[in-house]
């Protein structure tokens, strides 16, 4: 059963190694202009895998995902009066 997952963002010199990232985690995202890739692992093995990962010569830096800590219910998530009556006439 998969537990509480967070993202890992690796910034690379070179993209040749993103596929070596794989024994890492999910590779979810590669960004050939920005150079970086997103992996998702558990959430309790992100710090010894972050520093594992810092340790390749390829890799200039590694961030963790701040999303799973960000609260995602909003205060004030009901839309706007003029919003809503121009959604209902199909402007």
């Amino acid at each position: 059963m998969i537990g509480q997952r967070q993202g890992i963002i690796v910034w690379l010199h070179s993209l040749k190694q993103a596929k070596m990232l794989r024994r890492f985690g999910n590779v979810h995202f590669v960004s050939k202009r920005l150079k970086y890739a997103v992996v998702y692992c558990n959430m309790d093995e992100t710090q010894s895998l972050m520093a594992k990962i810092k340790s390749y010569s390829f890799v200039k830096k590694v961030e963790p995902s701040y999303k799973p800590f960000l609260k995602m219910e909003f205060e004030n998530s009901s839309p706007d009066k003029a919003k809503e009556y121009d959604y209902k006439m199909g402007i």
